[in-house]
Parts: C-alpha cells; sequence; structure tokens
C-alpha cells in the first residue's frame, strides 16, 4: 500500500475505536462513579452543574491512538518491522510511550480527585517531580538517537541556532509548559479537543511532506481519536478527558514537534495553549503585584469570555479558529520549507 493509504487508515480506525468505545467507556465511569468534582473557585458558577459528569474520558482516545498506531504504523519500524529496533522504539513510538507514561501521572491525579471527592489531586511538587523525570528521560533517548546534537530549527526564519547547554533548559520548559497548558485549555466542554483537531492535523501534513511517515500515523491516529472523543465532547458534555487525557494530548502535541526536530514551533501552532497558561500567569503576578486586583475576569482565559457572555460552543469555535489560523499560517511556512 502507498505510505499516505496508512495514514488514512490510521485516521479511520482511530476515529472508529473511539466512536465505538466512548459510548461504552461513559456507564462504565458512571457505576465506577467516577464523576467530575468541580468547585466554583475554579471556575464560573454555573459549572456547578456539571457535577458528577463521567471523568477520566481520556482512556477511550489513549485507547483508539495506541491500537490504531500499532496496527498501521508497523511498517515503518526500522529492521524487520518490529515494534521495537536494535536501537530501541523509533521515534514515533517514543512520543507514543512517552505520551502514555504521562497519562499515567495524570490518571494518579484525576484517581486522587476522585478518592477524596474533592478537585486537588496530586501536589504541584508532585507533578512536577514525576514530570521532570519523564521529561529527562525522553530528552536522553532522542539526544542518542540525534548524537545530543542541542541545535534548533527557529520556524519561519528557518535559521538554526546551536543553543549548547541551554538547549535542554529550553526543551523542558516546553515540554512541562505546554503539557500543563493543555490542562489548562480543558476547562469548557469540547475546547481542549477543539484546539487539538488543527494541532494534530498540522503534524500529520508537517511530518510527511519530511518524509517521517511513522510520526504522520502517529499524528493521524491521534487526529482520528480527538474526533471522535469531540462527538462526545461537545457541549453539553456527556465525558470529560480529565488530567489523564489532558496531560496525554499535551505530551503527545509536544512530543510530535520533538519527532519532527522542531520543537519551537508549537510556539505557534500550539499558540492558544500558550496564551491559556500566559493569562495564568498575568494574573497570578498582576494580583500578587496589587495586593488583590485581577487583571482578567477569570482565568484561563476562556473563562474570562464565559464571564462576559460567551457561550461554552463559542468559546470553543473562537478559540478552535485561532488554532486553525496559526496552524494554517505555520503550514505556509512549512510547504515553503520542506516541499
Amino acid at each position: 500500500m502507498p505510505d499516505t493509504l496508512y495514514v488514512i487508515l490510521g485516521f479511520v480506525c482511530a476515529l472508529v475505536i473511539g466512536l465505538i468505545a466512548i459510548p461504552l467507556l461513559i456507564p462504565i465511569l458512571r457505576r465506577l462513579k467516577f464523576g467530575q468534582q468541580i468547585l466554583i473557585q475554579d471556575g464560573p458558577s454555573w459549572h456547578k452543574k456539571k457535577q458528577g459528569t463521567p471523568t477520566m474520558g481520556g482512556l477511550a482516545f489513549i485507547l483508539s491512538t495506541v491500537v490504531s498506531f500499532l496496527f498501521f504504523g508497523f511498517k515503518f519500524y526500522k529492521e524487520g518491522e518490529t515494534l521495537i529496533d536494535f536501537q530501541g522504539p523509533s521515534v514515533a513510538m517514543t512520543v507514543l510511550i512517552f505520551s502514555v507514561l504521562f497519562s499515567m501521572i495524570g490518571f494518579a491525579d484525576d484517581m486522587t480527585k476522585i478518592r477524596r471527592k474533592h478537585n486537588d489531586g496530586l501536589t504541584p511538587t508532585q507533578k512536577v517531580i514525576f514530570q521532570g523525570i519523564l521529561c529527562i528521560a525522553f530528552l536522553l533517548y532522542m539526544g542518542a538517537r540525534n548524537g545530543f546534537s542541542t541545535s534548533l530549527l527557529i520556524p519561519i526564519f528557518g535559521a538554526v541556532w546551536n543553543f549548547s547547554v541551554l538547549y535542554y533548559v529550553i526543551a523542558i520548559l516546553l515540554i512541562v509548559g505546554f503539557v500543563n497548558a493543555v490542562n489548562l485549555t480543558d476547562g469548557v466542554d469540547g475546547l481542549c479537543t477543539t484546539v487539538t483537531l488543527p494541532v494534530a492535523a498540522f503534524f500529520c501534513v508537517t511530518a510527511a511532506l519530511m518524509k517521517l511517515t511513522d510520526v504522520s500515523v502517529l499524528a493521524a491516529c491521534l487526529l482520528g481519536s480527538c474526533a471522535a472523543y469531540l462527538v462526545y465532547n461537545w457541549y453539553p458534555s456527556k465525558i470529560m478527558m480529565g488530567d489523564t487525557g489532558s496531560f496525554f494530548l499535551g505530551s503527545m502535541v509536544v512530543g510530535l514537534s520533538f519527532a519532527l526536530d522542531m520543537p519551537l514551533v508549537i510556539l505557534l501552532v500550539g499558540i492558544v495553549y500558550f496564551c491559556e497558561a500566559l493569562s495564568v500567569m498575568i494574573q497570578v503576578t498582576y494580583f500578587k503585584l496589587t495586593h488583590g486586583k485581577r487583571f482578567f475576569k477569570m482565568t484561563p482565559i476562556h473563562h474570562s469570555f464565559e464571564l462576559s457572555g460567551y457561550s461554552e460552543r463559542q468559546i470553543c469555535l473562537m478559540f478552535g479558529g485561532c488554532s486553525l489560523l496559526a496552524c494554517a499560517l505555520v503550514m505556509i511556512w512549512v510547504f515553503a520549507y520542506f516541499a
């Protein structure tokens, strides 16, 4: 089969598995009483009605991504078409393993919240420690594959700069920062998934242009999984992804940027995630400097839009549109640079 057909089949397989798995998962989560805990201080008061909505729905799109990739990414593993070659997992498989391990941190966080019947899970210190360990392991393995290169491609400008030791500082900040930024974006029904769809599509097309078909298949599987999940997560949401899902999505999109050897591109295609996190940093800093005053009505920034009268559907469409526009503009550069 042509390589592009594997990409298409990966997308379709993930979409179908997701559409089947999610409605089966929802009643299971209800029986287990795995419901979302809602605190008023974490969002507008009307979010309280979402209390008890099944959470940890990210398990469904993790499953569909993993299974579909194992089916249609196999052709592109090195040395004899095996899952693990003599050098270790392929780049795409490394990103997938990395993302699944990151989702386990989110799973532990979700389970802690459910057990405590509170919206506080793992402590920030615990999360940073676990995330830091995974980041270091991921960067060491990726470095071993490319001779520990510390050069970074600067998107749009097309220049390659050697950052030396600073490369690892930037890399860790990018990974931890964007995983948590994606987590912050998951605050309105359908928002995180809507924003992620164009990002996954961008990585799918870019990887194909770079002849990295295994990475393209993985991105296509992610795209199909997110599309299926959005059917049930669109307002009013029947299921929430939890930190299990948002940590997986965050580590997946930033991992894909490293797989393409252009991690800084996530600053552009992930502009919505970046703005969500930036709004929180601005709010906290301004609150401390002004002794209690707020710069925004509420953060992350999507809550300010809610308090300004925008519906959850409108916010999803606006933020998703911004994500799509950012990805489309960067794609113009990608076509010019790699075509």
